[in-house]
């Protein structure tokens, strides 16, 4: 039985290896535990009273129980050691990857209460952007300069869409406060922080639709903070691709693109 949505992600494998290693570990951890004190509890029940001569055998007994103790405790510290050394491990590869040549470029913002993604088109370049220019009922979310040039062909979404077996590089921002943006099927999970810029590099392996969710509490709407990962194969994207910029081009289109389909 799999408790774990679908992993969408290349690096999803290790990472849920390295969990149900570690449920398994802590399950018969506590099962052993649990044993050890029924165990106790019935042999002191079925134990009589010593007798006043055998206190050198109580203290043998006891000589023995402390140094079960000592073995235990250690071979516990170093398995949660191991388990510890391991995790970091993952963890510092993941954080000290560094972004592929050919990875594919998309900011993610987070506002109360949506997720918008730029792709930063043709030219591989983003546009400048201004807080005064935020304007979502008009159009520009995320505030675009339009007298800077590369911001003409950004591309804004309400989906992330991305091919199937091409490196990403995602730079997260936030607008207000912190967000957390949680792909579960891409096992990815990083807070954006007013102020910061933070990465996340991943390749998506499986084709399919992924919920994005906010895992901070970031006010009253945070439950209705959700978006959507859709990953396609390297020709839809690229046809999706263009149509987008041909859109962002046109100077009668609006730059925001509506959530939905591939289209």
């Amino acid at each position: 039985m799999n408790f774990l949505p679908p992993n969408g992600a290349l690096h999803g494998i290790a990472l849920d290896h390295l969990l149900r290693w570690n449920l398994a570990v802590i399950f018969w951890l506590v099962i052993a535990a649990h044993i050890l004190i029924a165990a106790a509890f019935l042999f002191r029940r079925a134990r009589k009273a010593p007798p006043a001569s055998s206190a050198t055998t109580s203290t043998a007994g006891l000589r023995t129980l402390l140094i079960v103790e000592s073995i235990t405790l250690l071979a516990l510290t170093a398995l949660y050691i191991g388990m510890d050394i391991t995790a970091q491990r993952l963890w510092a590869a993941r954080r000290e990857q560094t972004p592929a040549a050919q990875a594919i470029q998309v900011e993610v913002t987070g506002v109360q209460f949506v997720w918008y993604f730029r792709y930063p088109g043709a030219d591989g370049v983003y546009g400048a952007t201004r807080p005064g220019l935020v304007s979502a009922p008009t159009g520009n979310p995320l505030g675009l300069d339009p007298a800077d040039p590369h911001s003409a062909d950004d591309i804004v979404s309400a989906i992330l869409v991305l091919p199937a077996g091409r490196p990403v590089d995602l730079t997260l921002r936030s607008q207000d406060v912190i967000h957390g943006f949680f792909i579960p099927g891409m096992r990815l999970k990083q807070d954006a922080i007013p102020g910061m810029l933070g990465h996340l590099q991943f390749t998506p392996a499986t084709p399919g639709d992924y919920p994005i969710l906010c895992s901070q509490v970031c006010g009253l709407g945070h439950y209705r903070m959700q978006a959507l990962l859709r990953v396609v194969s390297p020709g839809d994207y690229q046809r999706w691709l263009a149509g987008r910029e041909r859109a962002a081009l046109n100077a009668n289109a609006p730059v925001t693109l509506p959530t939905g389909g591939t289209q």
